[in-house]
């Protein structure tokens, strides 16, 4: 087989598969949607095998032929020891409310409950598919998140100059009252730290600020606290790597999402940045992982600079999903 880059794109109807699988071809994958399961292992390794480089997308949930939860991950194992193919499996959900409303807004009947309620052909549906969430290489939470993020959360893991064979570490900041990112593996909590938000010069910045930054770390106990955040850090992802995870989030929260948190997440992505670029200076050490940046409260207010540009090792992400009412009415149109 040539080399082949595969992503297979599962998850709830109505939870954004179709977005992400149109998202998938704007960044040149061939999508097919819902193929006979049976037919998935020839489609990723067709008997006469194409010249060139392929990138494939599959999207695949309970209403494909033959559909067992199981069975595709038995097909994914298989199709995983060839080491010439890169696959990755793609779960997209959203939180039964938000479901519900698209349902309601769209007038569509839901699959697993065509003549009956929805809310129970969501709940049939989750336990259909939830071994392929426990199995996902990436879980995306589409409950509050606007169809142009969810474009550039696509590109920026699968797109051009993406690497399938590093981890990709998410740093994101976030704000406590707004809730806990549900893709978080670490979470740390800055609201002990002096809060920039009492002094009313500072209030209206943000932790990209020199002086918000000076502000925190006067504090007398942030080098202690950002030491130790690095070292458990440094410790924990040459593990994840052994373990084979593709994606790790690493979080840390405030009280507003604003100052601490954001200042906190951009110090620890700059430190880790020289850190893999001092290594690789003294012995050609390649990083097994990339760094990408999210500050979910900014990017929800639109500010610009929590987008950013691409540092040598790290890159911005904006995979967060915010949690307000008034705001995931607003957000979306992704489509199942």
């Amino acid at each position: 087989m040539s080399d082949t880059t595969v992503v297979i794109v599962t998850g709830l109807s109505g939870g954004g598969k179709a977005s992400i699988l149109r998202a998938l071809e704007d960044v040149g994958y061939e999508a097919v949607d819902n193929p006979p399961l049976t037919m998935l292992e020839e489609m990723v390794a067709p008997a006469e095998p194409t010249p060139g480089p392929r990138r494939l997308a599959i999207g695949i949930d309970a209403r494909t032929r033959g559909f067992d939860a199981a069975d595709v991950l038995a097909a994914i194992a298989r199709l995983r020891t060839d080491p010439e193919l890169r696959l990755q499996l793609v779960y997209a959900w959203a939180d039964e409310s938000t479901l519900l409303r698209r349902y309601t807004e769209t007038r569509r009947r839901h699959p697993m409950a065509p003549q009956g309620v929805v809310a129970d052909g969501i709940a049939a549906e989750i336990a259909l598919t939830e071994l392929l969430r426990e199995g996902a290489d990436l879980v995306v939470d589409t409950s509050g998140l606007p169809i142009a993020e969810l474009r550039r959360l696509i590109e920026r893991h699968f797109g051009t100059g993406a690497d399938g064979a590093q981890m990709a570490v998410s740093l994101m900041s976030f704000a406590y009252p707004k809730g806990l990112p549900r893709e978080a593996d670490l979470v740390f909590d800055a609201r002990f730290l002096r809060n920039p938000h009492y002094d009313p010069i500072l209030r209206p910045k943000t932790g990209m600020s020199a002086d918000v930054g000076a502000y925190v770390e006067a504090d007398p106990d942030f080098a202690k606290f950002f030491s130790r955040i690095a070292e458990l850090i440094e410790l924990v992802l040459p593990r994840f790597v052994q373990e084979g995870k593709k994606y790790a989030t690493i979080t840390i929260g405030c009280t507003g999402g604003r100052h601490r948190s954001v200042y906190l997440i951009e110090k620890l992505a700059n430190h880790l940045t020289q850190r893999f670029t001092a290594r690789q200076a003294d012995g050609g050490f390649v990083a097994p992982w990339r760094v990408l940046v999210s500050h979910r409260e900014l990017a929800m207010d639109d500010k610009t600079q929590a987008s950013g540009v691409d540092r040598p090792v790290a890159r911005r992400d904006e995979t967060v999903i915010d949690t307000d009412g008034d705001r995931a009415a607003q957000a979306l149109s992704v489509q199942a």
